[in-house]
């Protein structure tokens, strides 16, 4: 590869630096800071600070590869696909009508991979910090989930009054908390807890695994704590990502109990199930909000969406080689050419939807084909293996579950709280799974 080539004379080029620098030599503890640093952040902090931290990790992944020895990189096939939706990027930023606009969501999408490039880096050099990287994740959780609470209580109803009210009785109206995480947005809040919830999992399964039974059902707690508080935040999309990532944590958790314990699950999860359905069933007000998913037009909020959908299809239609360029604000100019009167909208609503326009249909199939390369070996690595690292990987496919079915409705995928946590997700996916060889997969059975 050549860019190997570059690393390779560049390594050697500062070679007696690196050997003489202690700095050089604890680099990767400088990055793990400004990973944890990155989550911690998203807690509370605006989008630009939180991308600072993230720059940090990139300029410091940068300096790693030009000077420490044998490092270098390496593709996977999932790797090549966004390889390729990153140059058809440029491709469409270079050519958008408002190239200013476009190229500032550009540098955010180079953030982005280059917070992608250095988790990777970092994470396959230093493998049992993986562990505590989604001990930090699970941290901000726990903290969210008691402000979630704290707002739910206090009835933050002047603030979080994001819902259609004119069907609703008073009873039904709904106090939607909204966290710390600006800016103040409960659908915000709703995603970040959907991609950022499964990794409190890993109180539960690692103590599980050295048989310490009360350390896991204390976690086993905390997850339901940060559930309740998801559902608190009246996010409906985040309601469909929850229960997608509840049918992926039933099937994996079920895939790895003996014989005995499997009957005692699948009657635990009926009874769940039920009890569930009957919560929803009496609170009025989660009833109301959850029955809105299927009132089509005759929720204003729906209603809204479809009409920003036909509005960015017909976008689409108009740019399905090349997209528009990258960015909301490069979307929010170009959307009011096909809006319709009253209906103003910062994104489409859908993910794949926002790609296709903002990219082009190549550069939706070249992100959708590096998604699906890694989940699929993310699942076949699952189902080879009994280790901690199915653990972790559990533990990131279900968080990619629910940030893709929650994308379905909403982009709020698109914010850096989300964008970090997905990265880190992907990476850790990533690394595990790869070992220089698609056959490592099947050669331990």
């Amino acid at each position: 590869m050549f860019f190997n080539k570059i690393l390779l004379f560049s390594q050697k080029l500062f070679n007696t630096l690196y050997q003489k620098s202690m700095v050089l030599k604890k680099i990767d503890l400088l990055i793990f800071l400004s990973i944890i640093l990155v989550i911690f952040m998203s807690a509370f902090a605006s989008s630009d600070t939180i991308s600072y931290f993230a720059i940090i990790g990139i300029i410091l992944t940068f300096i790693k590869l030009l000077t420490k020895p044998d490092e270098k990189f390496s593709m996977t096939t999932g790797d090549k696909f966004l390889l390729i939706y990153f140059m058809i990027v440029i491709i469409s930023v270079a050519g958008s009508t408002l190239f200013a606009y476009s190229f500032k969501g550009f540098c955010k999408t180079l953030i982005y991979l280059g917070f992608y490039i250095t988790t990777i880096h970092f994470i396959k050099d230093n493998k049992s910090m993986i562990k505590y990287i989604l001990l930090a994740i699970a941290a901000v959780v726990m903290a969210e989930t008691v402000i979630a609470f704290y707002q739910n209580f206090l009835s933050v109803s002047e603030i979080s009054g994001w819902q259609d009210m004119s069907r609703l009785n008073p009873e039904e109206v709904m106090t939607r908390v909204y966290g710390s995480l600006k800016p103040y947005n409960p659908n915000l809040f709703g995603g970040y807890m959907l991609s950022a919830l499964p990794a409190t999992l890993i109180f539960i399964y690692l103590p599980l695994l050295n048989r310490h039974y009360k350390t896991a059902g204390v976690g086993l707690i905390c997850f339901f704590l940060g559930a309740i508080s998801l559902v608190l935040t009246g996010c409906r999309g985040a309601y469909l990502g929850l229960v997608a990532e509840f049918v992926v944590l039933s099937f994996v958790t079920y895939r790895f109990l003996k014989p005995f314990y499997k009957k005692i699950f699948t009657i635990f999860i009926s009874v769940f199930t039920t009890i569930v359905f009957f919560i929803v069933i009496s609170i009025s007000s989660l009833r109301a909000r959850i029955f809105s998913i299927f009132a089509m037009r005759n929720d204003s909020s729906n209603s809204f969406r479809f009409n920003v959908y036909n509005s960015c299809i017909d976008m689409f239609k108009d740019n399905f080689l090349l997209g528009i360029g990258v960015g909301n604000q490069n979307f929010r100019e170009i959307y009011g050419l096909y809006m319709k009167t009253g209906f103003d909208a910062l994104s489409a609503y859908n993910i794949y939807l926002e790609i296709a326009v903002e990219s082009g249909i190549f550069a939706l199939l070249a992100f959708v084909g590096f998604l699906v390369c890694n989940i699929k070996r993310c699942i076949q690595f699952i189902l080879r293996r009994k280790s901690a690292d199915v653990i972790y990987l559990s533990i990131a496919l279900i968080s990619l579950t629910g940030i893709l079915v929650h994308g379905l409705v909403d982009t709020v995928f698109f914010r850096p709280q989300i964008q970090f946590v997905f990265w880190i997700m992907i990476g850790i996916i990533r690394v595990i799974t790869y070992k220089g060889s698609a056959v490592y997969l099947y050669a331990r059975k």
